[in-house]
């Protein structure tokens, strides 16, 4: 039987399973952890999902997300703070130091994926750095509760809408001036695949210890007509899974790997099917390169 040990269930891949229903098939499967999102520990309750976790005798990998820092709205800054400081808290509670960031997009945004007003803020710059301020902000409440801010480079042709950091040197740049046990990044394929400055970037992060996170999914064509649900079972789409996972593997990073889907035909697959799919890939693609 593959070692699944690193291997990880985001909650994402397996939309339509419950948390208790999410560890089941991912015990079942032999994996070794699971990557939480709020919403699916929202409907079970902290106290509780923090416990069917720890009965299932899995790690809680990362719990997706907190962020949403770029606006300049003081009502939208304070309410930010707020919901990152109570993402924060429910990290600490069920046991994970990895708390991912999706950092937010312009201001300009009427919501994730939705129009742009038109008479609104599109200064990218600006932006990216209110981001870097909200970070500096949030901080000490992380380090209180043992928590890393892991900051997520998000493809960009999400730059608009969801996160306005794009690249591992961006996020890697808004993450120097903090101890790397505090501000970290992840890795995740779908993301960053593309950047001509990936192996350098991910040697930057490896050598200051700030990868925090490795997530898998591959890129797939067509993209959807959400562009956010273009993500296939590793081996599905164009992306080099042996040669990344070993640029990861050579910089120290020694933790679990999340694999994170959104796709509408994946989620309407029987979640033990799903987790089955992407645990052959994953000792096909993925392992031996670690």
């Amino acid at each position: 039987m593959a070692d699944l040990s690193r291997l990880s269930l985001n909650t994402a891949t397996t939309k339509a399973l419950t948390l208790p229903e999410a560890a089941q098939v991912a015990t079942e499967a032999g994996l070794g952890a699971v990557g939480l999102w709020r919403d699916r520990v929202a409907e079970t309750g902290l106290d509780e999902s923090a416990r069917i976790v720890k009965e299932a005798g899995l790690r809680v990998s990362s719990l997706c997300r907190g962020g949403f820092l770029s606006t300049s709205d003081p009502e939208g800054i304070a309410a930010a703070l707020e919901d990152n400081r109570a993402a924060i808290v429910e990290a600490a509670t069920l046991g994970t130091r990895e708390l991912v960031m999706v950092v937010g997009g312009l201001d300009a945004a009427t919501e994730p994926g939705g129009p742009a007003l038109p008479d609104g803020d599109k200064d990218i710059v600006a932006a990216r750095t209110r981001v870097a301020e909200r970070i500096a902000e949030l901080t000490p409440f992380a380090a209180e509760h043992d928590v890393r801010l892991v900051l997520e480079p998000l493809h960009p042709i999400f730059a608009a809408d969801r996160a306005v950091l794009s690249t591992l040197k961006q996020c890697l740049d808004i993450a120097e001036p903090f101890p790397a046990e505090t501000v970290g990044v992840v890795v995740d394929t779908y993301h960053v695949w593309w950047d001509p400055d990936l192996r350098e970037q991910i040697n930057r992060a490896g050598a200051a210890g700030r990868i925090a996170s490795y997530q898998v999914c591959d890129w797939i064509l067509p993209l959807a007509a959400d562009a956010l649900l273009s993500r296939g079972f590793m081996g599905d789409g164009y992306i080099d899974f042996p040669t990344i996972t070993s640029w990861v593997s050579e910089a120290g990073y020694t933790g679990d790997v999340e694999v994170e889907i959104f796709n509408a035909d994946i989620w309407a697959a029987p979640g033990a099917q799903t987790v089955a799919t992407m645990a052959r890939r994953y000792t096909q693609l993925v392992a031996p390169h670690l």
